[in-house]
């Protein structure tokens, strides 16, 4: 006789929609269903099969949608959201002021409260949801507290990072004081961060380490921060080979490009995130793949910088995510848009200087956005792929509209077609946070209002301080 198996019982059915799982096999399952149970993805399978293997309390019906992992945001800023547009509309009459960065960003930060920050990440991990982003990165800004609650209330899934600098150069003279720090206290502050968040009684947002870049801090603090790093066995993120600006004042100052100077401290390993990682040398791509540093690559902002051989990096298997570095260059948050920017940008670059129609397949920059963010920030048995095991982040998202139409192949249309307002429903952890294009965590009307009110003192403050 037969064992008769008593169906799974779960918390959630996703029934009826077309699963792009991104796992290792690029499975594709037309017409599946994904069962949810204690936060985690407990089975996936043809939705003609749901009663013989599933019994859920909750069945959520997506016919005719496509469910896919939640895209991974690998550098965001947190405290610029409320920039968006705002330096565009500042140097229409004027030129912007090189590097931007320390003459806006940076003190743009500066004079934001608690309660800022906390508005700020409200606004920025509500757009997130909204268009598909179910965790991201932050780069290191003030008050990471803030930011932790602001993505506790929203329902999202981050690391948050403190801003670390510690001494001032020719290039950083003008940092506000109270953005520096001493170099003990600038370690402890982040080192206690870390502890405090792992105290916190969830595992769905917590904190890593932050190095702003090398040209402000100093090597003592870099090596600290490495040591810090292997103990806790957290990622450090930080901005490197950005800008023209840093690889001149390495070599002036270390005799060595950026990523050979942390190479030479021997703090160049895999606790390293390496945001935007633009101008490598081919030395340094090596020094990548050897000793395994995770890059995030921005495309909105990267290629204003250089080439970036980000093809040539995901192929030889270095750990590279995709990015947004926030709202407040080119505005969007969307990480679909990101990847299509990925895919015309590598073909400019390394594809068609040697008449290769297809550098890279928009397939290869959706992994990037998912599975290769999960990677970079040390999560891939986590989250990134539709698979038995991992943290339920799934989104749901539409491909019947007239431009994507006819869909012959699901992961075409969401590696192609798919965009952040094509997204339904938002699952995160188990939890659904947004359904039918309603955010359920937060009063958006309420949030909005919010910043009306805010806003205007806000900017006053910044306008005087850039003067």
């Amino acid at each position: 006789m037969n064992d008769i198996i008593a169906p799974l019982e779960c918390d959630t059915l996703v029934i009826g929609c077309d699963v792009v799982t991104l796992d290792g096999k690029k499975t594709v399952l037309p017409d599946g269903a994904i069962a949810i149970k204690d936060k985690r993805i407990a089975w996936i399978g043809p939705a003609a099969e749901t009663r013989k293997h599933v019994q859920a309390s909750d069945v959520l019906d997506a016919g005719g949608q496509i469910a896919m992992p939640g895209m991974i945001d690998g550098h965001f800023h947190t405290a610029q959201q409320l920039l968006r547009g705002k330096l565009r509309a500042m140097v229409r009459d004027a030129p912007l002021k090189i590097p931007y960065w320390k003459n806006y960003l940076i003190p743009f930060e500066s004079l934001l409260s608690p309660e800022d920050v906390h508005l700020s990440g409200l606004i920025a991990y509500t757009n997130m949801i909204s268009v598909g982003t179910t965790c991201f990165a932050e780069a290191g800004g003030p008050h990471p507290d803030e930011m932790g609650r602001a993505a506790l209330e929203t329902g999202i899934r981050g690391l948050i990072s403190k801003s670390t600098i510690d001494k001032s150069t020719s290039i950083g003279s003008s940092v506000p004081d109270n953005m520096m720090m001493a170099s003990d206290d600038a370690l402890a502050a982040n080192v206690a961060l870390v502890e405090r968040w792992r105290k916190q009684d969830q595992d769905r947002v917590k904190a890593c380490l932050s190095l702003r870049q090398i040209i402000v801090c100093s090597q003592g603090l870099l090596q600290d921060m490495s040591g810090a790093a292997q103990e806790l066995d957290v990622k450090i993120h930080t901005h490197l080979c950005e800008g023209t600006y840093e690889i001149d004042y390495a070599l002036e100052h270390h005799g060595c490009r950026p990523v050979e100077y942390l190479e030479s401290l021997g703090i160049l390993d895999h606790h390293l995130h390496c945001a935007h990682s633009v101008l490598l040398s081919p030395n340094e791509v090596d020094l990548y793949e050897k000793r395994r540093p995770s890059a995030c690559h921005c495309a909105f902002n990267n290629y204003a910088m250089g080439a970036p051989r980000v093809m040539e990096m995901w192929r030889r298997g270095i750990d590279i995510g995709l990015g947004t570095d926030g709202a407040s260059t080119f505005g969007t948050l969307d990480i679909f848009r990101v990847a299509h920017a990925t895919l015309i940008g590598q073909q400019a670059v390394s594809g068609t200087p040697w008449h290769m129609r297809e550098a890279m397949l928009a397939n290869e920059t959706l992994e990037m956005a998912t599975c290769g963010g999960a990677r970079s920030l040390g999560l891939q048995d986590q989250i990134g792929s539709l698979e038995v095991g991992k943290r339920a982040d799934i989104l749901l998202a539409r491909q019947d509209r007239i431009d994507q139409l006819p869909s012959y192949d699901p992961l075409f249309t969401a590696a192609n077609n798919v965009v952040g307002q094509d997204v339904q429903t938002v699952i995160i952890d188990g939890t659904t946070v947004m359904k039918d294009r309603e955010i359920l965590t937060v009063d958006v009307d309420r949030l909005k209002h919010e910043l009306t009110e805010r806003l205007p003192g806000i900017m006053t403050r910044f306008e005087r301080m850039v003067a």
